[in-house]
């Protein structure tokens, strides 16, 4: 199995692949905790939808950089569901639900009816659970990547004590003058950007999985916040790249692998932190 993985590794779709990967998972931890601590998890769940909508359109419009297309459709429905969150009547959940399946059944059916692709089922499979686009990644999509994670993380670091204050008293932040809107802008803006990357890794209807495993398995172990994300970034980049190794090893799907991968570390976490606490 080694020497499989080790010939594999010489090839530079598999390296870069791997790059991707790691960058996507740690990007996604990050966001990951501020995420299910302000109870907003599913937003990753809904801008995956969204993004599976904007693909659709862009493949019918046939444009040479997807990108240009879903990424800013992305972010402007992340504002919207933000705004309608916070401002009317259709709260966060209800919003997520409403825009998630509009825009995964309005995606599917554009495809459906525009597409002239022989093989429309492998390219909505390849799209929904990232078969292999992980593998198929150019030179242009990983330099996106890198920039795009290392814009992520320069911004979590710079604004870390900002996030921090907002993700668990929004209140009192405000009242000590932090622009708390602005940084939930922030957090929205961020959250869309690593869901259009991470459709590559695991598909849209996996998203969800690296935003939620890593924060809950952390959560489990550690109480402070700075604890929770190191810990969160920890294993959510181990699991990525051990499932991208067991894929590549065993022949298996990328995406799903290594939500799998993060679903096995989740259990063992959690048994650790029972187990600490009945020792306690």
């Amino acid at each position: 199995m080694m020497e499989k993985i080790i010939l594999y590794l010489q090839y530079p779709f598999v390296r870069n692949a791997l790059i991707v990967g790691v960058l996507i998972a740690l990007c996604s931890s990050l966001l990951g905790v501020t995420l299910v601590l302000k109870r907003f998890s599913f937003i990753g769940d809904g801008l995956s939808h969204v993004a599976f909508g904007a693909f659709a359109i862009a493949s019918i419009l046939n444009t040479t950089n997807q990108m240009l297309l879903v990424m800013p459709v992305t972010i402007f429905c992340a504002v919207i569901l933000l705004r309608t969150g916070q401002h009317t009547k259709i709260k966060g959940d209800a919003a997520i639900a409403m825009l998630s399946v509009s825009a995964l059944a309005f995606g599917y059916l554009i495809m459906n009816i525009f597409n002239t692709s022989s093989n429309l089922t492998g390219d909505v499979c390849s799209t929904l659970f990232g078969s292999a686009s992980i593998l198929t990644l150019d030179a242009s999509d990983v330099e996106l990547c890198i920039v795009m994670s290392l814009v992520v993380i320069a911004v979590f670091i710079l604004f870390y004590n900002k996030i921090f204050s907002v993700t668990f008293d929004e209140d009192f932040a405000k009242a000590t003058g932090v622009r708390a809107g602005a940084y939930n802008l922030l957090i929205a803006v961020i959250t869309a950007v690593i869901i259009v990357l991470a459709m590559n890794l695991v598909g849209s209807l996996l998203i969800s999985a690296l935003v939620i495993f890593p924060a809950l398995s952390s959560m489990r172990l550690f109480k402070s916040f700075r604890q929770v994300t190191c810990f969160s970034a920890i294993f959510s980049v181990t699991c990525a790249a051990l499932g991208m190794l067991i894929s590549i090893a065993a022949g298996t799907p990328a995406g799903s692998t290594v939500v799998a991968v993060d679903a096995a570390g989740f259990g063992i976490c959690a048994l650790i932190g029972a187990f600490r606490h009945t020792a306690g």
